[in-house]
């Protein structure tokens, strides 16, 4: 999977809303304030002795909040020019637009106002006198109305900031993570190619007939792993496939000194497996453990599910772990590396001796389905 690598600025949610639901949001928002307010204006003046004036007092928050919602987006763009700047900067801006922004709202509210409700039961008849009598209380509740509506989207901001840099983090480190185990996939493939060269340039000679036999099983297995270049894990079905196709290989190299015996579960099948992921272990136990005996030597691949975990074991009867241990070369140090990147310590790998002689490596991973 090609993990997102946009390292733009993400958009700011100091932007003017462009969707319907936006502005639906904006609205309910600003509506739920009307109503609180509106409510809570017509029970004080319960709470006092006097009749409620329901559409007056829902009236008012309306022309007041609504005028608010309007010119959020333009608070918002003013938060957005001063979002990466200092404190200086942020004051110079913001004191003399919250006070011109604030001025127009108020005037704009008190007239809207005016014009749609009348004077009421207030001692003045006139417009200008309404204006001059709330005019005070009017400013100063618009001017917190303004910090507190900059201090939220500047908090929006940044929140949406931290989110947009955690997933870019997050997607720069799954990139690096596949291309870490591309390349270690990319190792196997070398690896492995040169030692079967190798197996048929010792053949050339003596047997020519088979190394014509290895160079076109060589170039089946190769085809195979060209078709699956970018998986990083398969069904356990088609890892097989791949191990059947390096074992003919190896088996024209050992000739009838070879037998391999395969122990693979049904339910097992459809699990997802690292691609390659057998084949270092079958190349160690040919190389270290059958090649060298003189005898007949038995190969046995199983895999099994135990509970939530998938078994994978490659067993042989050959000559066994070294006394100072296993010295670990590019295959099994590579397939250790990759485990741990999939799988981190949900899976491991172990090499240990066998029951009867012989060596047994056995891979544990997380067992789960639907490989592409």
């Amino acid at each position: 999977m090609k993990a997102a690598t946009d390292t733009s600025v993400p958009r700011s949610e100091f932007a003017l809303p462009s969707t319907a639901r936006s502005w639906a949001t904006a609205f309910a928002f600003w509506t739920l304030l009307t109503l609180s307010y509106g409510l809570a204006g017509g029970l004080s003046s319960l709470s006092e002795g006097r009749p409620p004036a329901w559409p007056r007092a829902f009236g008012w928050n309306a022309t007041d909040f609504y005028l608010w919602m309007l010119l959020t987006p333009l608070i918002g763009r003013l938060g957005r020019a001063t979002a990466t700047g200092d404190w200086k900067r942020l004051l110079t801006v913001h004191v003399p637009a919250s006070l011109a922004i604030t001025l127009g709202q108020t005037l704009l509210q008190l007239a809207a106002f005016w014009l749609a409700f009348g004077p009421g039961h207030m001692p003045t008849q006139t417009l200008g006198g309404f204006v001059t009598m709330q005019f005070a209380y009017k400013f100063q509740q618009g001017l917190v109305c303004y910090w507190v509506i900059l201090a939220v989207l500047r908090g929006m901001e940044s929140r949406r900031r931290l989110r947009d840099e955690r997933l870019r983090s997050a997607a720069l480190e799954t990139q690096l993570v596949q291309s870490q185990l591309q390349a270690l996939r990319m190792q196997l493939q070398p690896h492995f190619l040169f030692n079967t060269l190798n197996a048929i340039s010792a053949l050339a000679l003596s047997d020519p007939a088979q190394a014509r036999l290895m160079i076109a099983r060589l170039a089946d297995f190769l085809r195979l792993t060209l078709e699956e270049r970018h998986a990083q894990q398969v069904p356990l079905t088609r890892e097989l496939q791949f191990l059947e196709c390096y074992l003919a290989i190896q088996q024209v190299r050992f000739q009838d000194r070879l037998g391999v015996q395969w122990e693979v579960h049904a339910d097992t099948q459809d699990a997802a497996v690292p691609h390659l992921i057998l084949q270092p272990l079958v190349e160690n136990a040919l190389r270290h453990g059958l090649l060298a005996k003189a005898d007949y030597g038995r190969l046995c691949i199983a895999a099994q599910r135990v509970g939530d975990e998938l078994y994978l074991s490659v067993d042989d009867d050959g000559l066994g772990l070294p006394p100072d241990g296993a010295r670990e070369g590019i295959g099994l140090g590579n397939t250790r590396a990759r485990l741990r990147m999939l799988f981190g310590d949900a899976a491991r790998l172990e090499l240990r001796p066998r029951l009867g002689g012989g060596t047994c490596a056995e891979v544990r991973l997380p067992f789960v389905t639907g490989a592409a």
